[in-house]
């Protein structure tokens, strides 16, 4: 048997359409995250989808913003910040926190990390990270945190929201796919 190798639809060049180059990185699934902090103003957040982790020695993660937000700039001169990683049934948070102009802790309930950062009510888990490093790359920044405080084992009770191909989903979402 030989086989044939056939040449894919490519998309190239040096500039890629953005709205293209989004809907394929959208086949990607990928959890949502309330970054959150706290200032002389009160509690700020935003939803952020490029979150990951980058060492357990000493423990890292990391997320992605935009560099022309309008929230981070606020978190960045705290030099600290929470991640909450939203459980399946809070798509309505992941909204509230992704809409500019608006009170988005309002109806909200959170504690406050030792660091005194929000940890946003019934997320799947929660980290407390001092900002270690960030680096410029295009229309984005990629931040660095440093992990001080987790959410305790009996805190990871749910499944995560996910993200995929342009629609919130749940696990049991892709397995229906998958099947």
């Amino acid at each position: 048997m030989t086989l044939t190798p056939e040449t894919p639809d490519l998309v190239s060049g040096p500039a890629f359409d953005p709205r293209v180059f989004r809907d394929t990185l959208g086949h990607y699934a990928s959890g949502i995250t309330i970054i959150s902090g706290i200032d002389e103003e009160g509690p700020i957040g935003f939803t952020c989808q490029s979150f990951y982790s980058v060492s357990t020695e000493p423990p890292l993660v990391s997320f992605s913003v935009m560099t022309n937000s309008t929230t981070y700039p606020r978190v960045r001169e705290t030099g600290k910040f929470a991640v909450n990683v939203l459980a399946h049934d809070q798509h309505t948070v992941s909204n509230q926190f992704a809409r500019k102009g608006t009170d988005k802790w309002a109806g909200i309930d959170w504690t406050p990390t030792a660091a005194g950062n929000p940890v946003i009510a019934d997320t799947l888990m929660w980290l407390d990270c001092d900002i270690w490093a960030e680096h410029e790359a295009g229309d984005h920044h990629i931040v660095i945190g440093r992990v001080n405080e987790m959410s305790p084992a009996s805190w990871h009770k749910e499944e995560p929201l996910l993200y995929f191909k342009g629609q919130y989903r749940h696990l049991r979402d892709l397995d229906a796919l998958a099947g």
